[in-house]
């Protein structure tokens, strides 16, 4: 349906078999989604570690295509498919915490090893890890004054007060 323009003036992404309307992008939103990307390019992308991608496509399991706005991916090209997996994803919730937080399924059952969900509204980063049974088990609160740092990637921390502006 997307390839034949059915929806060309919407954003949308695919979760689960359904087609999902994407919320609009307010400042905060866009804001984190900035510093992650400028903060992961640095960390990450020059040593070949990891290759981030902003909001872009995610193959996650047959019926499943979210496009989270950070994710960490094994290096790759990537032109002729998305990538499967991801050390990291990230989304940034400043209206869509309801729906980030029903996207924990999509990415657990998916092997995401860790998901965290930027929440600006409430000044807090979730951070959701230890699958068991296709789902998180474990779910993390950090607030300014705290750092955080990837699972994956345990030597590349952040200040959470810088992610949340």
């Amino acid at each position: 349906m997307v390839a034949m323009g059915l929806f060309d003036n919407e954003k949308v992404e695919l979760l689960k078999g359904f087609i999902v309307r994407m919320t609009p992008q307010k400042s905060r939103h866009a804001g984190a989604v900035q510093y992650l990307t400028h903060f992961f390019v640095q960390a990450l992308l020059a040593s070949g570690r990891a290759s981030v991608r902003v909001q872009l496509p995610l193959a996650v399991g047959t019926d499943s295509e979210p496009e989270p706005d950070v994710a960490l991916v094994p290096g790759g090209a990537y032109r002729d498919h998305h990538p499967e997996s991801a050390f990291l994803v990230i989304e940034v919730a400043e209206t869509s915490l309801v729906a980030d937080r029903e996207k924990a399924a999509v990415y657990s059952e998916g092997g995401i090893p860790e998901y965290w969900i930027i929440d600006t509204a409430h000044d807090l980063v979730e951070v959701r890890s230890e699958i068991v049974d296709g789902v998180y088990t474990r779910v993390t609160p950090y607030r300014r004054g705290q750092t955080l740092a990837p699972l994956s990637f345990p030597d590349v921390a952040l200040a959470v007060s810088d992610v949340l502006g």
